[in-house]
């Protein structure tokens, strides 16, 4: 586990906070699994989690990196991590939805769902809209699938705050908040210095304060 944080490490230029929430949530894992195996009672909160920030932010690799340590810990089987849209999820038609939302959800078990502007599932304008039907899938197997799917939501903040406000039963089911902040101009010029690294290109020392 500490390999792989010491890799997100490395991945991401700055996300203080959210790193530090990562080990946060690694540690609490960890003694849980300690209190187990010497026969305390324990109850891990829900590994369910809420992603927020801009995009770009890097949720993705941090969703990434979690599965790979829930995994480790075995608290998921596999820990890969399927992405998913409201497009991959809702149909078009009447019946469409449910076999959609349920083969993204196949798809995942054992790993993590996460689930790219969760808000999109829900129309507050229409209510035969056909993400209602997602999302009842998604808060069931949420519920009833713990020990086998991980779900992340991921979105602007103000919008999830939305979202959960329509949604009061997808808040209770999740356990970790975790904010992304937006970059900070020297830590892009880190991220810029890391893409030229990438690509075995020399940044000059005039190019910087361009950047």
């Amino acid at each position: 586990v500490t390999e792989i944080l010491e890799q997100l490490d490395h991945d991401l230029v700055g996300l203080i906070p959210v790193k530090k929430r990562v080990r946060e949530i690694a540690a609490l894992l960890v003694l849980d699994k300690m209190r187990r195996k010497l026969g305390f009672d324990t109850s891990v909160p829900s590994l369910h989690m809420c992603f927020t920030g801009a995009p770009g932010t890097g949720k993705t690799t941090v969703a990434v990196r979690m599965g790979q340590i829930l995994a480790r810990m075995g608290y998921c089987r596999q820990g890969h991590v399927v992405v998913a849209t409201r497009d991959d999820l809702v149909g078009q038609y009447v019946g469409h939805t449910a076999p959609k939302t349920k083969e993204v959800i196949k798809r995942a078990m054992g790993g993590v769902l996460l689930v790219d502007e969760a808000y999109y599932l829900y129309n507050a304008a229409n209510d035969r809209d056909y993400g209602q039907e997602s999302i009842e899938i998604l808060l069931n197997v949420m519920e009833n699938n713990k020990e086998d799917l991980i779900v992340v939501l991921a979105g602007y903040q103000d919008k999830m705050e939305r979202f959960y406000s329509y949604i009061p039963g997808m808040e209770s089911r999740i356990g970790n908040h975790i904010e992304f902040p937006n970059y900070e101009a020297d830590e892009l010029v880190e991220i810029g210095k890391v893409m030229c690294r990438e690509l075995e290109y020399h940044l000059g020392p005039d190019a910087e304060p361009a950047l």
